[in-house]
């Protein structure tokens, strides 16, 4: 039985003014960082065209801004700008030969923004600065108004130069369309502030004004926040109440709504693991019920079950897909197939995609190594068939043995445990990090979809690896905990590994110390309290889990962290501990604990039960070693070579694999 037939809903078509899409799934809009000198650029148009080529039904491009006073981050792509026309004709051309429709995003991100990049003042409609960029916006005036709705026209003009089959408003997240809209922002007293019609007035000007341009040669859509997650700001009724005046105008195609504000309530626009998929369809739902335009579901869809279900339930008319299409360009056209199964589901871990945007690093993918790389060819395949033999089945493991084969060779992988995973196994074991555990289940189904020779329970040493008469040997055989030079030999001061992987059972006072920033504390610390400990997570950061913050994890973890009482130190280190009940005597059932306070110099001593540490590793290369010498390749990746997260050693098996 074909996709089709099973997904009802998903693979039926729709119009959408003067656009048919094929199926309902859209690739919506989302920052990438690929911009250069504020222009498109060549791997824009080859990373929209692989969706186009995985069955995506319409593609939304990332924001053209409208005007030069806005510059909040410095790849912005300047869509004011004439030069642009040739670089939309490139991403037009290539997503078209695919026959797939694709709209252009236009946006004035107001005052949430800096002058950093632009040298000038930031607008907004009244001065009030945002909570992430800090800068108090100069408020426009009606002259400036004016200028703005002209620049939405204008970059509208350019988008259909560029071959574009319409344009979608940004008037969500990071909008001064939003900044009008939401009583938060705006506490103007002319005729654009004060009643929900008057703070609308902008809009639809621009509705007016960008529908003038397009005069039904293309699509026009407008993206609402339906709820800003802020006091005072926009809620769903509103948001209704603004999608009926958008309807009114008789000049707009469809409606995509959105949840929080990019700024102050991000972690629920672009929600991690920590979320549950569909959480935001209660927006679209009641957008839906109000209005008879179509309307587009988001909230983290995984799969294309759960996207066909929204669409069955009524929630909305299409549904957006991002970083599942991210994670597999390939998503819609698999599930049409029959062959969702195959799918390689999006983690929703943030590590390359919101994480990297957030260091200002062009957008990647944990799960794939070939995200944001697209407009780089591969080598040519190989023309002799090398046997090669992968030791560790952990994620960098696997995906060597997967694009190995996929290039044609003959691959063995030897994995010591009785289970394929290597860390992730113990990442994952966390049930609110239960999600992570994809990284390998889509790798291992994907292995065995290849027939790849999988050797479980089987650990690889010298002589193993040179009775396989090997062309070339990749190395995964991951990391090793260290034991920091503070702990002595303390029986009750343990790995966070110890614990995730149950060679230890912490109970009663646990002090958790981490000196990585990441999810192995803040993971092991809840893991802890929600088996009855009382835990205390220390840190030598200022913030714990300072890392948290660019994968949006940050806030979840603080919500859950004083739920369970978890009480956060910073600024520690730790200068050695010893046997002690806090009274002077030697209980070996206790730990001693003395923590300096790094800024200060003062010192204080802490007393439990146990000490649990999140602490660097250390390679565990000893096959390396040993294999110094063979007669042939040996290559290391992932933490064998140096340990990293995730994503390094997926990208090195990939990158290993593809130049054998």
């Amino acid at each position: 039985m074909s996709g089709a037939t099973t997904f009802r809903y998903l693979f039926s078509p729709l119009r959408i003014g003067p656009v048919t899409v094929a199926n309902r799934v859209v690739f919506s809009a989302h920052l990438t960082n690929y911009a250069q000198d504020g222009l498109p650029t060549g791997q824009h148009a080859a990373y929209y065209a692989a969706r186009a080529a995985g069955g995506a039904g319409l593609i939304v491009t990332e924001e053209q801004s409208v005007h030069e006073t806005d510059w909040p981050y410095e790849k912005l792509i300047h869509g004011y700008r004439e030069a642009v026309i040739p670089g939309y004709r490139r991403i037009t051309d290539a997503v078209h030969a695919h026959g797939v429709p694709i709209l252009a995003q236009i946006n004035h991100n107001g005052g949430q923004a800096s002058s950093m990049f632009s040298r000038l003042p930031v607008w907004a409609p009244s001065p009030i600065a945002d909570p992430l960029f800090r800068e108090v916006p100069k408020a426009v005036d009606r002259r400036e108004i004016a200028e703005i709705v002209a620049g939405y026209a204008t970059v509208a003009e350019h988008c259909m130069a560029g071959g574009f089959d319409g344009v979608e408003l940004q008037c969500s997240h990071s909008s001064i369309v939003r900044g009008f809209l939401s009583p938060a922002t705006n506490h103007r007293d002319d005729d654009y502030g004060g009643s929900l019609e008057n703070r609308s007035r902008l809009l639809v000007e621009i509705v007016d004004a960008v529908a003038e341009v397009l005069r039904g040669r293309g699509a026009l859509g407008v993206r609402l926040c339906g709820d800003e997650l802020i006091e005072g700001g926009t809620t769903i009724d509103e948001a209704v109440a603004v999608a009926r005046i958008v309807e009114a105008t008789g000049k707009v195609d469809y409606i995509n709504p959105s949840i929080g504000v990019a700024t102050a309530t991000l972690f629920m626009i672009e929600a991690s693991m920590q979320v549950p998929p569909g959480y935001a369809l209660f927006i679209p739902s009641a957008i839906r019920d109000a209005v008879s335009l179509p309307v587009v579901g988001v909230g983290r869809f995984k799969d294309a079950v759960q996207a066909e279900r929204a669409l069955a339930d009524g929630h909305c008319d299409l549904v957006g897909v991002v970083r599942g299409q991210i994670a597999d360009p390939d998503f819609t056209a698999k599930a049409r197939s029959g062959n969702a199964g195959a799918v390689r589901t999006c983690l929703s871990c943030n590590q390359e995609c919101v994480g990297r945007m957030g260091l200002n690093r062009w957008l990647g993918c944990i799960e794939n190594p070939r995200a944001g790389r697209e407009s780089v060819s591969l080598p040519p395949p190989v023309r002799r068939r090398s046997r090669v033999v992968v030791v560790g089945g952990g994620p960098g493991g696997l995906q060597a043995a997967v694009a190995a084969t996929e290039r044609g060779h003959q691959v063995v992988v030897f994995e010591q445990a009785a289970q394929l995973g290597g860390q992730v196994l113990a990442a994952a074991s966390v049930p609110s990090r239960a999600e992570f555990f994809d990284i390998v289940r889509n790798l291992i189904a994907h292995a065995r979809r290849l027939g790849i020779d999988v050797r479980t329970g089987h650990e690889a040493d010298h002589a193993t690896v040179l009775a396989e008469r090997p062309d070339v040997v990749i190395l995964a055989t991951g990391a090793l905990p260290e034991r920091p030079w503070w702990a002595g030999d303390h029986p009750r001061i343990v790995d966070v590994r110890d614990v995730l992987e149950g060679r230890a059972e912490p109970s009663g006072d646990v002090v958790v110390y981490d000196e990585l920033g990441f999810h192995q504390a803040t993971s092991t610390a809840e893991l802890l309290a929600d088996r009855g400990c009382r835990v205390e997570l220390a840190t030598n950061g200022m913030v714990v889990g300072q890392d948290l913050g660019i994968t949006l994890d940050l806030e979840t973890w603080n919500l859950r962290a004083g739920a369970r009482g978890i009480v956060q130190t910073v600024d520690v280190v730790p200068m050695g501990a010893t046997t002690g009940d806090g009274s002077g005597g030697t209980d070996e059932r206790r730990v001693q604990i003395t923590f300096q306070h790094h800024p200060t110099g003062a010192d204080h001593v802490v007393t439990c039960d146990w000490v649990v540490a999140s602490v660097h590793q250390r390679p565990n290369d000893g096959l390396w070693q040993a294999l110094r010498g063979a007669p042939f390749p040996v290559h290391r990746i992932g933490d064998c070579l140096t340990p990293r997260r995730a994503h390094a050693a997926v990208i090195e098996g990939h990158r290993v694999a593809v130049s054998l």
